[in-house]
């Protein structure tokens, strides 16, 4: 069993959500992590200078923010479902709706469209204000690995 899912047992037997980071070296080094304290699963990207893009407005990178919501939707799929492999990327498709100022960036998930092998997930991400989010995603995830296996959600 991979470090992350033997934290994301622990993680589920004590109800906190934020060791999910700990066992990933690019969540830590971006400064993201899931959080519940709200009771709704979301995702924060601690500003640090490193994430800067763009020095003249100066604005967050793109990439960072797709890499933010990426993360978002596989915190969201580890957490609310009863998988038990690391979801694997398929695609993704980010659009960037307005600049990401130097401040912290939150973002949440939620399964739109569910399969025995596949699943698309949705995740916004946004920053003082969440009825003006700065960047969107939608992504499909493979989640079953194994033909023989049944599904793992």
């Amino acid at each position: 069993m991979s470090a992350l899912l033997t934290r994301l047992a622990e993680s589920r037997k004590e109800g906190n959500v934020a060791r999910l980071a700990e066992a990933i070296p690019y969540a830590r080094w971006m400064q993201i992590a899931p959080e519940n304290g709200t009771g709704e699963l979301l995702t924060r990207m601690r500003y640090h200078p490193e994430l800067i893009g763009n020095t003249f407005l100066p604005a967050i990178h793109g990439g960072t923010l797709g890499a933010m919501l990426e993360m978002a939707a596989i915190f969201h799929l580890l957490w609310e479902t009863e998988t038990e492999t690391v979801p694997k990327i398929v695609n993704i498709t980010v659009d960037y709706l307005r600049s990401a100022r130097p401040v912290d960036v939150i973002a949440c998930a939620k399964v739109t469209k569910q399969g025995r092998r596949m699943v698309n997930v949705f995740a916004e991400a946004w920053q003082e204000d969440r009825s003006r989010p700065v960047a969107t995603a939608n992504a499909h995830f493979l989640v079953k690995f194994d033909a023989d296996a049944p599904p793992s959600l």
